[in-house]
C-alpha cells in the first residue's frame, strides 16, 4: 500500500512482518547475541488491492521468525507449531507442503517451466502470459481455474531439485512423520513473496472460498544477505491473519477458545485472612499460576461457587479458625481431597508448595489424557 506524502516522498504500509523483523535483526546485532532467534510479532498489515471475504487492506497478522538455523528439524517444528495452533482452535484445516528450491537449482526448473508455458500461450490467462516472462513460478499461483487446468500437465520443482534440497525436503518430511503432523505434498504450490527459498507450506481451510489459505510460510535463506545482513544467514517463519481466524472459528462454530481452568482458588473468610492471602496471590501469579480471589467478603459456600465455576483445581481455605491454628485447607478439586498447610514459613515457601501441587496435577492429568488417546487408537 504505497502513497505519497504533503513532501512528496513515497511512502509504503507494511505488508508482512519478516522484512521488518530481519530489519531489527541486523540493526541491532541480534546474531552477535545470541547465533539461534527465536522471535514473533503481533501487528496491523496493509495490502492496497480489492477486499475480499477474509482479506482486508488493514489486518492484523502473527508471525514466528526463526533466524541462525537451517535443520529440516526447525521447518518440521514450525509448521507442527501452526498445525497445533489451529488444532488447539478447534479449527479444521489441511496441510500443503512443497520445496521451492536454491539459487542453485531454481534457474533450470524457470527454463522449463517458461518452455511449458510458451507451448501454451494462447490457453492461459493475459497476466500468466505476462508473468511467464517477468515471474514465471507465479503463473501456478493463479487463481483463473482455466489456467490451472493447464498447469496440472506443469513440471514439478521437486522433480528439478539440486542434491542439497532434496536430502533437505526429504528429511523435513520424515520429521513431519515423527511429529504425526499429517501433510500433502503440492508439488505446485508457490508463494506471494520471491525470497522464499526450499520449504513452504500452508495451512489450507475450504470455509474461506478462493482465499483459502489461513496460515503459510516457508524458508528464507538469502533475504538476510539481501537486506544487507550477514551472508548465508538462514531463516524460517510464518503467518497467520488474525481476522481470518476469527471468519473461520465463526463459520466452523468452533466457539471460543477452550477455558482455562484457575489453578487456585483462594478463599479467605474475613478481613484477617484477605489482608493475609491478598500478598500470596500476587506473588503465586508472579510465578506464573493462573490465581483467583474472592474480593467480597462472601461466604465459604459462594466461594466454593465461585471456584467451581472457575474450573479450579484447587481451593485454598484460610479463615479465622485457620489463622489460629496457623494453617490453611488445600483442597483438590477433583478428588476432594484435603489436606492442611503451615503457614508459619515464608510466602516463598508456601509458594513452592502450591505451586509443585498443581504442577503435579496437570501432570497426572496429561497423562491420563494420554492413555485415553492410547485406548481409542
Amino acid at each position: 500500500y504505497s502513497f505519497g506524502d504533503r513532501n512528496g516522498d513515497s511512502v509504503t504500509m507494511r505488508p508482512e512482518g519478516t522484512a521488518s523483523v530481519l530489519r531489527a535483526f541486523i540493526e541491532h546485532g541480534l546474531q552477535a547475541k545470541l547465533p539461534v532467534q527465536r522471535l514473533y510479532t503481533i501487528g496491523p498489515m496493509f495490502r492496497h488491492e480489492r477486499p475480499q471475504k477474509g482479506r482486508l487492506r488493514q489486518f492484523h497478522q502473527m508471525s514466528v521468525e526463526v533466524l541462525g538455523l537451517d535443520h529440516p528439524r526447525l521447518d518440521a517444528e514450525l509448521i507442527a507449531m501452526g498445525w497445533l495452533i489451529l488444532e488447539e482452535l478447534g479449527l479444521t484445516t489441511s496441510l500443503q507442503i512443497n520445496s521451492l528450491g536454491c539459487p542453485a537449482c531454481r534457474p533450470a526448473y524457470k527454463e522449463g517451466l517458461v518452455a511449458f508455458l510458451a507451448a501454451r500461450k494462447e490457453h492461459i490467462c493475459e497476466d500468466c502470459q505476462r508473468r511467464s516472462q517477468t515471474n514465471p513460478l507465479r503463473v501456478l499461483d493463479c487463481k483463473s481455474s482455466h489456467c490451472q487446468e493447464q498447469y496440472t500437465a506443469a513440471p514439478a520443482i521437486i522433480d528439478h531439485l539440486c542434491q542439497g534440497c532434496a536430502e533437505h525436503f526429504r528429511k523435513t518430511k520424515e520429521s513431519l512423520d515423527l511429529l504425526a503432523v499429517p501433510y500433502a505434498v503440492n508439488p505446485f504450490m508457490v508463494r506471494g513473496l520471491d525470497y522464499y527459498t526450499r520449504t513452504t507450506f500452508e495451512l489450507i481451510t475450504d470455509a474461506l472460498g478462493a482465499q483459502s489459505a489461513v496460515g503459510a510460510g516457508g524458508r528464507y535463506d538469502g533475504l538476510v544477505e539481501q537486506l544487507g545482513g550477514a551472508k548465508n544467514m538462514p531463516g524460517i517463519g510464518f503467518a497467520m491473519g488474525m481476522e481470518r481466524l476469527v471468519l473461520l472459528l465463526s463459520q466452523q462454530n468452533a466457539g471460543a477458545c477452550p477455558e482455562a481452568a484457575t489453578d487456585l482458588f483462594v478463599a479467605a473468610l474475613g478481613e484477617e485472612a484477605a489482608v493475609r492471602a491478598f500478598p500470596l496471590v500476587h506473588l503465586l501469579r508472579r510465578k506464573g499460576l493462573q490465581v483467583a480471589m474472592d474480593l467480597e467478603g462472601k461466604s465459604l459456600k459462594s466461594q466454593m461457587k465461585q471456584a467451581d465455576r472457575a474450573k479450579a483445581r484447587f481451593v485454598l481455605i484460610l479463615g479465622e479458625e485457620e489463622l489460629a491454628k496457623g494453617e490453611a485447607v488445600l483442597r483438590d478439586m477433583t478428588s476432594k481431597e484435603q489436606q492442611q498447610v503451615v503457614l508459619a514459613g515464608t510466602q516463598e515457601a508456601l509458594c513452592a508448595m502450591l505451586i509443585a501441587a498443581v504442577a503435579k496435577k496437570k501432570l497426572n492429568n496429561t497423562l491420563r489424557q494420554a492413555q485415553g488417546e492410547r485406548k481409542s487408537s
